[in-house]
């Protein structure tokens, strides 16, 4: 018999196609009158001209993994222009940024996201200091709206929209083995992986509004995924990977999400099973490498810079404070893990 506690989060979503003209009204609702807008200079100015009157500070360069400097620099304009909420359109590092934020100065985040990752539908944040990243969860930073128009990510490239789709494809397959998890959540987090899965290949043409579609809706569920359980050792080493070698964020969660399944297949079966059946595969961690190389991902950490000087650090800090995982975590596994990552070798785990 399972046991389980399950919290639900009440956000409004707004999903579809032309939703992002509801932006102003969205505001409104909210109550907001004084506004940070995180936003970079590439997003479409016809967006940004309907928060006229309510825009009193914006950040348009915005930074991968959520550099302090850019919070403490950001926080002192939130408080010098009186700001009661805060707009992020972009992917991650705007909703990252968001979200420091609110942990300084509490008010309301409404996200559009732009990209695949489903962070915004979650209460996690990250914050980067002197090379090491910080993770934390707070309801506060929770976006109180999201509004998701599949049309705003059509003009983001094919490679960046893979990788995107297999970071929220993560939240998902972690979900399924968290020791929090609940019946719920392992429901949306086998539809959120079939829907990445089979929207992947579409995605290579940026004009494919269906995939699209089908990825950010997937990305919307693997989001509620993260923000209702505990993550593992794919977040915790991707953490590491991201905060304390500058390795690109969706590409890192690309190239370990098939070795992580593989290091856990053993210790959690079900995972296994329910991951073939969303990928309609005989192999979870192959079948999904397969899927990310026929779309032009990446499938090693070599590609991304990463270099066998850099694996004993990164296994110091990966296994500080390790999250909770199916497979215990100990420091020659994560290292076989790092080596078997860094030169494209899924078979030698």
């Amino acid at each position: 018999m399972n046991s389980f506690i399950h919290t639900s989060r009440a956000t409004r979503v707004v999903f579809g196609e032309g939703t992002v003209t509801e932006l102003r009204a969205e505001v409104a609702r909210l109550g907001l009158r004084r506004v940070h807008l995180l936003a970079s200079r590439r997003i479409d100015e016809s967006i940004i001209a309907s928060l006229d009157g309510v825009v009193v500070a914006r950040t348009a360069d915005l930074v991968q993994h959520v550099p302090i400097e850019h919070v403490d620099s950001g926080a002192q304009q939130n408080s010098n222009s009186d700001v009661d909420g805060y707009v992020a359109i972009g992917g991650g590092s705007s909703i990252g940024l968001a979200k420091a934020f609110a942990l300084r100065r509490r008010a309301p985040i409404l996200a559009v996201p732009t990209t695949f990752s489903g962070s915004e539908m979650s209460p996690i944040w990250g914050i980067t200091d002197a090379g090491v990243k910080t993770t934390g969860r707070d309801e506060a930073v929770a976006p109180t709206t999201v509004i998701y128009d599949p049309q705003l990510t059509t003009g983001l490239p094919s490679p960046l929209a893979v990788t995107s789709s297999v970071n929220a494809m993560a939240h998902a397959v972690e979900a399924l083995y968290a020791d929090d998890g609940s019946p719920v959540v392992s429901l949306m987090a086998e539809e959120a992986i079939r829907l990445v899965g089979e929207a992947l290949p579409g995605l290579g043409s940026e004009r494919d509004i269906s995939a699209r579609s089908d990825a950010l809706q997937g990305a919307w569920l693997a989001g509620v995924c993260l923000g209702s359980v505990s993550m593992a050792l794919h977040h915790k080493i991707c953490h590491t990977l991201g905060g304390s070698f500058g390795l690109p964020h969706a590409d890192t969660h690309t190239v370990m999400l098939p070795y992580v399944i593989e290091y856990n297949a053993r210790a959690s079966p079900d995972t296994e099973r329910t991951i073939c059946r969303a990928l309609g595969v005989p192999n979870a961690a192959q079948g999904l490498q397969d899927l990310v190389r026929s779309c032009g991902g990446p499938t090693s950490l070599r590609e991304l810079g990463f270099r066998e000087k850099d694996i004993d650090w990164a296994v110091e800090l990966a296994t500080r404070r390790p999250y909770p995982n199916p497979h215990p975590i100990t420091a020659e596994g994560i290292r076989a893990l790092l080596e078997a990552a860094l030169n494209d070798e899924l078979d030698r785990l």
